[in-house]
């Protein structure tokens, strides 16, 4: 391999992880050996790159337009090295954003297969509850739940799941079962999982549409945190099924007004946009769309 591609990698590596010393981990060199190589290329560019300081290192306003610019050329390198081998052995590293609820219930357990599959393969998960962008922060491959921003990026619907209401059986033995979407409003709601609206739920039946005005005393923008505070007693939530399988199936929480019919949650896998999605992150989806179908059989 030139000079230049290793330069270029592990630039782009130091870049996204920040650190000299991390990216000398991840490629298996010292970290003097990448600062120096990163200095070097900054002379021939012509530039600086990155700005140093004791803790970390940080892209300048070129670095960070270089990065952009040279990341889907060594995208594009590995998978030319990919497709002369010719093998279906996946290499190099694949970046996934995922909210955290979702890669720990769903992509975390999902992984060990596909990780024996392509031993050469490294994955680094981005958990961010917010939506990255995927091209500034060097990401593959995101999982989006709802209803997708117009956007020039290339996504794939995974599944789609009806937004489920529950609760915790101590809960309801103090403030009783609801029998209808109106009775809601005099239960404590846990107002604003991710995915969903804070301010109201849905819910239809036939031809009857009713919109529940959501005013909980608890609101938080994590399922995660959702869901353990209905598992606590605190009151009703609304999440879709990759948020409470577990507990639903422990019995810890119990689905309300299962007649009604709430608001549908998409799941979409999203690549960047003004480029060829990575073969790896195809992959993945492929692997994880099995997963997920499996879980709900």
């Amino acid at each position: 391999m030139s000079d230049r591609v290793t330069a270029l990698k592990v630039f782009a590596r130091a870049a996204r992880l920040g650190s000299f010393s991390s990216a000398a981990r991840e490629l298996g060199l010292s970290q003097p050996s990448v600062s120096r190589i990163t200095a070097e290329l900054e002379r021939e560019v012509g530039v600086s790159l990155l700005t140093r300081t004791t803790r970390a290192v940080v892209l300048t306003d070129a670095g960070l337009d270089y990065l952009s610019r040279i990341e889907p050329l060594l995208d594009a390198l590995e998978e030319a090295d990919l497709a002369a081998r010719g093998t279906g052995e996946l290499r190099g590293t694949l970046r996934i954003g995922v909210s955290s609820s979702f890669g720990i219930r769903e992509v975390i357990p999902s992984l060990p297969p596909f990780i024996a599959r392509h031993p050469g393969l490294r994955i680094h998960l981005a958990f961010d509850d917010q939506h990255q962008n995927l091209v500034v922060d060097g990401v593959d491959l995101a999982f989006r739940f709802g209803a997708l921003a117009d956007s020039t990026a290339t996504a794939r619907l995974l599944d789609a799941s009806p937004r489920l209401i529950l609760a915790a059986p101590d809960y309801l033995e103090r403030a009783g079962m609801p029998e209808s979407p109106q009775d809601l409003r005099r239960h404590a709601l846990i107002a604003g999982p991710s995915g969903t609206s804070p301010t109201s739920w849905l819910f239809e039946r036939g031809d009857r549409r009713e919109n529940v005005r959501v005013e909980g005393r608890l609101s938080t923008s994590s399922n995660e945190a959702a869901v353990a505070a209905a598992v606590a007693g605190m009151g009703i939530v609304s999440t879709a099924i990759w948020g409470c399988l577990d507990e639903l199936e422990k019995g810890r929480l119990v689905e309300l007004l299962p007649e009604w019919r709430a608001a549908t949650v998409e799941l979409h896998a999203v690549f960047p946009a003004g480029r060829a999605a990575k073969t790896a992150a195809r992959s993945f989806v492929d692997h994880l769309a099995a997963h997920l179908e499996a879980r709900r059989r």
